[in-house]
């Protein structure tokens, strides 16, 4: 019987392959923590739910629990909702000792992760990555911090993988969304253009974002458009979340809070300084795949 667990904290989606995904994922961390309890939770529209997980964990002998968040960067999932989940338990169980990890944020194993997904999408067919231009989509949120956090992937990617331009697009929230960035980026004169969604799984927001690259190319016949894959279960994206377990296991990391908009006024934000930290899944929470809750949270996040 393991004292240590480990929770690996997604958001949910409503798409099952995205959950399946997010499950095969989980399935291989678990060999490469052999000495520990190991769990998933979901904040919304899958079960096991957070809490659910965090006491399943405690009854089969976790006194002491390392929540992972399964994220990219961190938006309101990772300052609000997740510490608002673990705390909420911690207050019901001050037996269990439960530490928040780090969101994944840029970390060389995710870029090298990203380069392999972009570099296996591009044919050799003659056109050079001078030639390319790269749009690097994200999801989007009303965080100004987690949104600048693609504009630097991007930037890093274009110089490290020699494209001859970089652009970023959202999926949701934030602007410029997909649909308009690639009309935008084809006036550029690029022979090719490729389209990354940088999202650990798939699901509505991913299929989206591909259908919308598919609108576009339709109407720009002379220029290649292609879609590349998302990170997914890239062995170089399971070390990122093995040293985020390991960090964790050794001290309480802490986020970079610089341009945290919960911390310091922020420009066009100043007003969201010190606001208390809670969550917003309570009505969603838990109640699984195909229960009829299909409506848009506005403004704060979309489904992925």
């Amino acid at each position: 019987m393991a004292e240590t667990g480990v929770l690996i904290c997604g958001h949910g989606s409503q798409d099952p392959e995205a959950i399946a995904e997010f499950e095969l994922f989980a399935a291989g961390l678990r060999p490469r923590l052999p000495e520990v309890d190991f769990g998933t939770g979901y904040l919304e529209f899958a079960r096991p739910t957070i809490r659910d997980s965090l006491a399943t964990l405690a009854e089969r002998g976790a006194r002491r629990i390392l929540a992972i968040p399964g994220m990219l960067f961190a938006a309101s999932h990772v300052k609000n909702d997740l510490p608002w989940e673990v705390n909420s338990f911690v207050a019901a169980n001050p037996k269990i000792e439960v530490l928040f990890g780090r969101d994944l944020a840029i970390d060389p194993n995710l870029l090298a992760a990203a380069a392999a997904r972009i570099g296996t999408g591009i044919p050799e067919n003659g056109i050079d990555r001078s030639e390319t231009l790269l749009l690097v989509v994200g999801r989007g949120t009303n965080d100004p911090d987690a949104n600048s956090n693609i504009a630097k992937v991007a930037r890093m990617l274009w110089e490290g993988m020699g494209f001859g331009w970089a652009e970023t697009a959202f999926s949701g929230v934030a602007h410029p969304r997909v649909d308009a960035a690639l009309t935008r980026a084809v006036r550029l004169g690029f022979q090719r253009i490729v389209v990354f969604p940088y999202f650990l799984f798939t699901g509505v927001l991913v299929k989206r974002i591909y259908a919308q690259s598919d609108a576009v190319a339709r109407l720009f016949a002379g220029v290649e458009f292609i879609n590349a894959p998302y990170l997914g279960d890239h062995p170089a994206v399971l070390d990122a979340f093995c040293e985020r377990v390991e960090e964790l296991d050794a001290s309480q990391p802490a986020m970079n809070c610089q341009l945290c908009k919960y911390r310091t006024q922020i420009i066009g934000y100043e007003t969201d300084a010190g606001a208390p930290q809670t969550g917003h899944h309570h009505h969603v929470r838990g109640i699984g795949l195909g229960d009829g809750h299909h409506h848009e949270h506005p403004g704060h996040h979309q489904r992925p």
